[in-house]
């Protein structure tokens, strides 16, 4: 039997943990730039955050509303202490950790109560009380300040004091690499294969002798322990943590990153957490329609993709393995141009809407673009420039509002018939499937009623057989009796 590491037993299971590290570790030597360091720094928080999540969610089918408050809580009671003690800034994801655990405890206790439904509105419940305390209580949460830290202030490690954003990003990332190992894990421990029972089947799970209740109490600790992780993590990426921290806004973000990477699968939430970073950051930069793009993107998984963007790609994966690329090849071509032609009906329709809403810089992608620059360290005189000289393209568009809207319903009228043509194209490469499913049926039909005929015909040679021996027997008898 082939021997499995803790990290998978092959190159399939091990490339996600290489495209992760690679993630987290590549771009800052190649662009060494304090915005990129800050958006990394973000995405590996949230990929914690996701991740212990998902310990909830995928692992106990537990849907909390709640979550951001360990996650802040436990960002709090780190920055109190490391305020307190000056205690080395390497350990304080620790802290934060313990601190979140110490809050999931007492939430716990009241929310695995229940399951379900009523699980999800308590949480709901309580992270609602936590904001409502955090704005109560100024003294403790800072009220609208926050509560700040100097990350430098902390004894230095081996010559690191943790101020330049560099430092401060390794720091980050080895904590990142350090939960998500941890978490995987976890995940194979027997206190998970037994959430994952209390998950399935509750009854039966606590008629083989374990406590649905006590399992899930213990999953909800462990979760708050890695979420405030992650706070603790954020705590050190931006130096503050505030009330913003808590709200509900951040525990609905954390159930978006992990339904649109899927629950099912370890690196789901990763690959969640990374979009919905891209989305808060990068695009939001651009744009200020990134949440209409992520509400399309988040209706469309759930429907064509229930199990996440991490299992429509492992089922596709599968399905090019087996058949091959060369019979694959027509179907994945076209669902490109559709969704090629599609993003070229939506992302402009909608900046075009928003240049009506907001102004022209909204108009189209390439302003949107322009007015990026700015963000992202380019010169702000050279984006002035540049934004004045596209002027006049977003003046034409706004003014010939009847050519863009023709414009508009070609480019759909063809992504539909892209879409069409990449329907029929998987329709056909799982015909032979189909078909060689129902020659099999067939062929079992056949050879079943050859055997019942076969039987049949047994049945009946026996039969008679027996009657021409019965009537051998009679007429001995009839010639042996007197006359």
């Amino acid at each position: 039997m082939r021997k499995r590491t803790m990290l998978g037993g092959g190159p399939r299971t091990l490339a996600p943990w290489l495209a992760l590290a690679v993630f987290l570790a590549l771009p800052p030597f190649l662009w060494p730039q304090s915005w990129l360091l800050a958006y990394l720094a973000q995405s590996a928080t949230m990929i914690v955050f996701a991740l212990s999540y998902n310990l909830l969610l995928g692992e106990t089918g537990l849907l909390s509303f709640g979550h951001a408050a360990y996650a802040g809580l436990g960002a709090l009671i780190a920055a109190r202490v490391f305020n307190a003690s000056g205690m080395p800034l390497a350990l304080l994801p620790l802290v934060g950790g313990l601190g979140g655990a110490l809050c999931g405890g007492l939430f716990g206790f009241i929310a695995t109560r229940r399951a379900g439904t009523a699980f999800a509105m308590i949480t709901l419940g309580l992270g609602e009380l936590v904001v409502a305390a955090a704005w109560t209580l100024p003294g403790w949460f800072g009220g609208d300040a926050g509560v700040a830290i100097d990350r430098a202030s902390g004894p230095a490690l081996a010559g690191w004091s943790f101020g330049p954003a560099r430092e401060a990003y390794t720091l980050i990332a080895l904590w990142c690499g350090l939960a998500a190992v941890a978490m995987f894990a976890l995940s194979r421990t027997p206190l998970v294969r037994l959430a994952n029972a209390v998950r399935d089947n509750p009854v039966r799970a606590a008629a083989l002798g374990c406590y649905p209740s006590r399992v899930r109490y213990g999953m909800v600790v462990l979760s708050a322990f890695f979420a405030g992780v992650a706070g603790t993590l954020g705590l050190i990426n931006i130096e503050l943590v505030s009330t913003e921290s808590v709200g509900m806004m951040r525990s609905g973000a954390v159930l978006i990153a992990t339904v649109i990477g899927g629950s099912a699968a370890f690196f789901g939430p990763v690959a969640g957490a990374v979009v919905l970073t891209f989305l808060s950051v990068v695009v939001a930069s651009v744009t200020r329609a990134w949440l209409f793009y992520l509400g399309l993107l988040f209706v469309v998984v759930v429907i064509a993709a229930p199990d996440g963007l991490a299992g429509f790609c492992a089922r596709h994966v599968a399905r090019i393995g087996a058949y091959g690329w060369r019979r694959c090849r027509a179907a994945y071509l076209w669902s490109a141009a559709a969704l090629l032609l599609w993003l070229a009906v939506i992302v402009p329709g909608v900046q075009w809407a928003y240049a009506a809403q907001f102004g022209a810089d909204e108009g189209t992608v390439f302003g949107a673009l322009v007015g990026a620059g700015g963000g992202v360290g380019v010169d702000v005189s050279a984006s002035s420039d540049a934004s004045a000289s596209a002027t006049p393209v977003l003046s034409t568009l706004t003014a010939t509002p009847l050519r863009v809207a023709l414009l508009l319903c070609v480019l759909a009228a063809l992504a539909v018939l892209a879409t069409r043509c990449a329907s029929r194209a998987h329709q056909r490469l799982a015909r032979p499937v189909n078909a060689a499913a129902s020659t099999g049926g067939v062929d079992i039909a056949a050879s079943t009623n050859a055997t019942n005929a076969a039987n049949a015909a047994n049945a009946a040679n026996a039969a008679n057989a027996a009657n021409a021996a019965n009537a051998a027997n009679a007429a001995d008898r009839t010639d042996g009796a007197p006359q």
